[in-house]
């Protein structure tokens, strides 16, 4: 095991400068600032790990006043930064009373209040969660209310400390206690799945057609071309997929979408289907006996993942049953029930990463993984004081760690990359006690975000090849840095990987500003952050009335997706490494901007010089309006 970093974050603490309201007076920038906490100093020390004692009885609710994690907080009431500090007490970080270690402050990462990183929400410095990137929310018949911020678990700390406590005064009383302790069966027991190919053997004519689930039609109204009028330079649509499956009252999340070779393929409800990505004819379906409950960001380099389905039809259902898919051929492999680890082990909720032939299944204080070619369990939860409780996957296994401490309000996490054949850490970087690990955005370079609960505080992190603390992100003042992690509910379960909106490089971290709606249209702009220093590089003004989200990188470039308004179609931009002007990858056509405007919640990839806009839910209030949506636009060339 590592020892804690040995450099300091380019400027202070963990937490970011808080904006000021309007008049407050304003100390210089740069002033330093007494009381900020060293990050070079070893962290707290967990007390050594005690057996776990079971409850004497129905846990306690949160007491009157106190919400539960994940659900707006109420602002402090204290000063913002710039108020005159009362005498006697020395300011903290960027001059903000400190009572305590580490600068308590309201401010910084995560306060409901106005300023900087200053809305509670999943994305990264507390803004509202968002579906479609940049528009306000809109909430789907009968959906849970979107959490908070994605947060560390384990050992039943953090926000599973109060959301947990009364989710389990609920089942205890609804239950009897028991149902989350025993497995179903009977009717509630999974089926074999079933995969079918496609009903059209007919190779693909020439001009191509698009397969809604039974090889034919076109995926759209009759006479609605919408590369009608496309002008020059301007791509055409390649195809377009709408919702053919009648799914419950509620609607249901769309998962993927993961490529494998020509395939295209995405799981929804009950079912995993894959298409083709030139022409979108569906090249296999199977059909699975339970909703699909967990799904890992990318799969194996040979094509294959691992999916999780509930082991029942039932609202009592656990997601504990992992099925191997072939996203090459739709053939469904392996599928085993994930190995419970005591009576405390709750599957309700999972996260799957998958790197190289592994598969790490995470939740709160337990994880397996397994082999994915042959479903061979290759570890579980290790002994000792501190467990994973989440994984991010790719070209490395990064496991979110949690320390058995002595207060569940002050939690100790580790960051640590495993061998993901053994599960045995390469090294671990543990940040001072309170912070939790939240989300990876990246893995290579390594960049962490971390939140703290107590604080209302967030922050995000670069470390090095070996686990040590690289850098720590300063935000410039007023900006206000947003991604997309998505708005899922979970209580027992974590998912680290798989937000939308950054880029990296070797040295360098982009990540977009918040929309900002003060003038006729909305617009934001592109922030770099130097990776060695955590200060900003450039930042590089979206075109007027328009907003850019980074995707990734591209030849050395920075990809980002420019969204439509209104009466302007979307487009794929680059930026160089250096910043400057956006120019155009793939504009596509403005025939298609109603389309491509009316997502309800969409997630956008560029794989293969065509641009994808994958709707990540379908949900409508009658059955006509479900098998209308539209779940992938496909823009090429």
């Amino acid at each position: 095991m590592s020892q804690p970093p040995s450099q300091q974050p380019p400027q202070g603490g963990f937490g970011a400068p808080q904006e000021p309201p309007n008049g407050a007076p304003q100390p210089p920038q740069d002033q330093p600032s007494p009381g900020q906490p060293d990050l070079a100093k070893p962290p707290q020390t967990p007390p050594p790990a005690q057996p776990p004692a079971p409850p004497a009885g129905p846990p306690q609710t949160p007491p009157p006043g106190a919400p539960a994690y994940g659900y707006p907080q109420q602002p402090s009431g204290q000063p913002g930064y710039g108020y005159p500090q009362q005498p006697g007490q020395a300011p903290g970080p960027y001059g903000q009373q400190a009572p305590g270690p580490y600068g308590q402050q309201p401010g910084p990462y995560g306060q409901q209040a106005p300023g900087p990183y200053g809305q509670q929400a999943p994305g990264p410095y507390g803004q509202q969660p968002q579906t479609c990137y940049g528009y306000p929310q809109q909430q789907y018949p009968g959906a849970p209310a979107p959490g908070g911020p994605g947060s560390g678990g384990g050992f039943l700390k953090g926000k599973t400390g109060m959301v947990v406590a009364a989710a389990l005064v609920v089942v205890l009383a609804a239950g009897a206690g028991t149902w989350f302790l025993v497995s179903d069966s009977g009717d509630d027991d999974p089926k074999k799945p079933v995969a079918t190919g496609s009903n059209d053997p007919k190779a693909p004519s020439e001009s191509p057609t698009v397969d809604e689930g039974d090889g034919s039609g076109d995926g759209r109204e009759a006479g609605d071309d919408l590369n009608a009028g496309r002008k020059p330079g301007e791509a055409k649509v390649a195809w377009l997929q709408k919702n053919d499956i009648d799914l419950p009252r509620n609607g249901s999340a769309v998962q993927g979408p993961w490529f494998a070779g020509d395939v295209v393929a995405k799981a929804i409800y009950r079912s995993v289907s894959g298409y083709s990505v030139a022409d979108g004819k569906q090249k296999w379906k199977l059909e699975l006996p339970a909703d699909v409950c967990a799904t890992p960001n990318t799969p194996t380099p040979d094509g294959k993942i691992v999916i999780g389905i509930k082991n029942g039809t039932t609202d009592r259902a656990n997601c504990s049953v992992l099925q191997m898919v072939d996203l090459n051929t739709g053939k469904a492999g392996w599928k085993k029930e994930i190995k419970k680890n005591g009576n405390w082990d709750f599957l309700s909720d999972i996260g799957l990463a998958i790197s190289g032939d592994t598969v790490a299944v995470g939740r709160t204080g337990n994880s397996n993984a397994y082999r994915v070619s042959d479903g061979k369990e290759l570890f579980g939860t290790p002994e000792g004081n501190c467990k994973p409780f989440a994984f991010s996957g790719g070209d490395k296994l990064i496991a979110a760690v949690s320390c058995r401490t002595d207060d569940v309000k002050n939690p100790q996490n580790q960051v640590q990359e495993l061998n993901p054949a053994t599960g045995k850490p390469r090294w671990t970087y543990q940040p001072p006690r309170g912070w939790e690990v939240s989300k990876v955005y990246s893995t290579t370079p390594l960049v962490v975000r971390l939140e703290h609960e107590e604080k209302k505080q967030y922050t995000i992190v670069a470390l090095t090849e070996s686990g040590k603390l690289r850098s720590q992100l300063a935000p410039g003042k007023g900006d206000k840095l947003t991604a997309d992690c998505g708005n899922s509910f979970a209580i027992f379960g974590e998912k680290l990987e798989g937000c939308s909106g950054v880029a990296a490089d070797a040295n360098t971290f982009y990540i977009a500003t918040e929309d900002d709606s003060s003038g006729t249209a909305r617009t934001n702009k592109v922030v770099a952050f130097d990776l060695n220093t955590g200060k900003p590089k450039w930042e590089a003004p979206a075109p007027a009335e328009r907003v850019l989200k980074p995707l990734g990188m591209e030849g050395g470039d920075v990809l980002l997706y420019m969204r439509p308004k209104y009466d302007t179609a979307g487009a794929l931009v680059t930026l160089p490494p250096t910043g400057g002007t956006p120019k155009t990858l793939l504009q596509h056509p403005s025939g298609a901007g109603r389309v491509e405007n009316g997502f309800f919640s969409s997630k956008v990839l560029y794989q293969g010089g065509r641009s994808f806009i994958f709707s990540t839910r379908v949900s409508a209030s009658n059955d006509q309006e479900e098998l209308e949506q539209t779940t992938m636009l496909v823009f090429e060339k």
